[in-house]
């Protein structure tokens, strides 16, 4: 009997820009990094997804690839694909994923109270990560005490995935 697949769901975005096995791969990795996944569970089979998305099977497929060739999963013929390793700090998700995810679902609805859209917060996200992780710990320190300040006058929606089924918020 096959093995039972783990509790991961793709959305494809379909006006997103990016590659639909693109999209596959950052969802996976996705899991990855929050403890989702983890090394022995088996992906969803192309045909699954395919039901779940209405994607090409080639799509699927060329992502799981992608996965493969980068040593996160393994294929095993007639069984599936599965999780080999996961990245980031999953193995410290348990300890660090409630308080900070607390935090950022806090600032992500304060951000939607104050009238910013999904991608008005996603920018500024992304904005803050790329100068927090490309200055010196020293201004570490000060971007992170500005953008609290800056977060609290902002405030946002709960974004990203679930730890089950993962579906957006």
């Amino acid at each position: 009997m096959a093995a039972e697949s783990a509790a991961v769901e793709f959305r494809i975005d379909r006006r997103s820009g990016v590659a639909t096995y693109l999209q596959i791969v950052q969802q996976t990795k996705q899991a990855l990094r929050l403890g989702v996944l983890e090394p022995g569970d088996r992906l969803p089979t192309a045909r699954e997804v395919v039901e779940a998305t209405a994607i090409n099977p080639n799509t699927v497929l060329k992502a799981y690839r992608e996965l493969e060739r980068e040593g996160l999963v393994e294929a095993r013929r007639g069984l599936g694909t599965f999780v080999r390793r996961t990245l980031g700090g999953a193995a410290d998700a348990a300890a660090a994923d409630g308080p900070l995810r607390g935090e950022l679902a806090d600032w992500a609805r304060r951000a939607r109270a104050a009238g910013l859209e999904k991608d008005d917060v996603g920018a500024l996200f992304t904005a803050v990560l790329e100068s927090t992780f490309s200055t010196s710990s020293a201004d570490d320190t000060n971007d992170l005490n500005n953008t609290n300040d800056a977060s609290d006058a902002n405030g946002a929606e709960t974004v990203g995935r679930s730890h089950k089924g993962g579906q957006e918020r």
